[in-house]
């Protein structure tokens, strides 16, 4: 049960699988575009979730020298979506060069560590977010899935809480603060904080059968 939950999706993922499109033969009309014209079609592309053409009006901007926050994460998400974690691994490292004070490029790095099992270094970075960002409710969720991930349980749930206090409409938090109440023997509590997922997101599968497993536990047959 409690692996169903580590692998839910995490809210600032993008959910979408493509290539990586090398455009370092562009046309002279694509390279007479400005710095500006080349990010916005990037990001009107993105919005519309045609992933291949802002794939290549993002590595057009980095090909050119440029260089943006913004860019770097969604290429660098868009990458990690693909499977080509060395490629985002390479773009997260560069904005946080560049951007030292974006904790959302920090934040991104300990994510995709954190997928590869690097715990010990995914936690450092996610730890540097929450100080760039002291609200940072995604990075205080993830943080308690490294946490539970390592046996500790309690740090695990007072990362999750502040995860919630900071974003109290997050279906995935509630899920898995359940799981780690679960690790932590607190069935009771667990079902209600699985309870609070299903009635923020009720179009989740796996939170019902998250709570069906607690009702079993509990002795509850019929409500399971």
């Amino acid at each position: 049960m409690k692996n169903n939950h580590k692998r839910l999706k995490k809210n600032n993922d993008i959910s979408i699988k493509t290539k990586i499109y090398n455009i370092s033969q562009s046309s002279s009309k694509t390279n007479d575009l400005s710095k500006d014209e080349i990010i916005l079609r990037a990001f009107n592309f993105h919005s519309k979730g045609n992933i291949k053409e802002a794939s290549k009006y993002y590595q057009l901007f980095l090909n050119k020298g440029f260089n943006d926050p913004r860019v770097l994460s969604n290429f660098g998400l868009i990458c990690h979506q693909a499977g080509k974690n060395e490629l985002a691994i390479q773009l997260f490292r560069r904005s946080i060069k560049f951007f030292p004070d974006n904790s959302n490029a920090y934040s991104n790095l300990g994510n995709l560590l954190k997928d590869l099992g690097e715990l010990s270094e995914a936690e450092k970075l996610l730890l540097k977010a929450i100080e760039l960002s002291p609200t940072f409710s995604n990075a205080y969720s993830n943080l308690g899935i490294i946490f539970q991930e390592m046996g500790k349980f309690k740090e695990a749930e007072e990362m999750t809480l502040k995860a919630i206090k900071y974003n109290p409409n997050s279906a995935i938090s509630y899920s898995n603060l359940g799981s780690i109440l679960i690790d932590l023997g607190n069935l009771k509590e667990a079902e209600i904080a699985i309870r609070k997922a299903i009635n923020i997101d009720p179009n989740q599968a796996i939170f019902y059968s998250n709570l069906s497993e607690v009702m079993l536990d509990l002795g509850k047959f019929q409500d399971a």
